[in-house]
């Protein structure tokens, strides 16, 4: 059981770092957001859709510049709150989970992110920084960790997309495994 809990103060880092976040695909333009964070990517006008390279996210060297900054921003200050399942154990209810990140930044290496997250784990309590990739599938963001050690924890991966405020992903801890979901609030 403390390697499962290990692996959710990872993971919530982690998804605090998901990140992160409106930057799914079908959004409206930037123009159209009032309530949420503006990470889509807007189209040429009010009436047209985003071409299709848009779409995908193979716009320009200054699109992708622009929406990693925006994730970025939308991911500082964020709170992953939600529940997360443990594979195998159907007969038991989901279990709550919260992540904080206080600090993302885009690091110089492609697809890389530095996700400074507040991990509060039975005596732990502390702000770890956690340099993790995050791919973009079209317009959605998708926090990635392959066999991520962390000192004290074990090894995790995880899986955990973003989309119009709310996340959605798998984890793995060692052997354990499992799905997550919940909502993105700001401060």
């Amino acid at each position: 059981m403390n390697r499962i809990n290990s692996f959710w103060l990872l993971l919530a880092f982690t998804l605090l770092l998901f990140a992160p976040v409106n930057l799914i695909a079908q959004s409206p333009p930037l123009q159209e957001q009032s309530t949420n964070p503006p990470v889509s990517i807007p189209a040429t006008s009010e009436n047209e859709k985003p071409a299709v390279a848009e779409q995908q996210g193979d716009g320009s060297a200054e699109e992708q510049k622009a929406r990693e900054l925006r994730l970025a921003k939308y991911l500082t200050g964020a709170k992953f709150l939600g529940n997360f399942t443990i594979e195998g154990k159907s007969d038991t209810l989901p279990k709550p989970e919260a992540y904080t990140i206080s600090k993302c930044e885009k690091l110089p290496q492609t697809d890389m992110y530095r996700l400074t997250a507040r991990i509060k784990y039975g005596e732990i309590d502390s702000e770890v920084p956690l340099d993790l990739k995050i791919l973009w599938a079209g317009r959605t963001p998708v926090i990635t960790m392959d066999s991520f050690w962390i000192p004290g924890m074990g090894t995790f991966g995880a899986r955990v997309l973003i989309h119009s405020g709310r996340y959605a992903g798998t984890w793995q801890h060692d052997e354990v495994g499992g799905h997550l979901f919940g909502v993105i609030k700001k401060e």
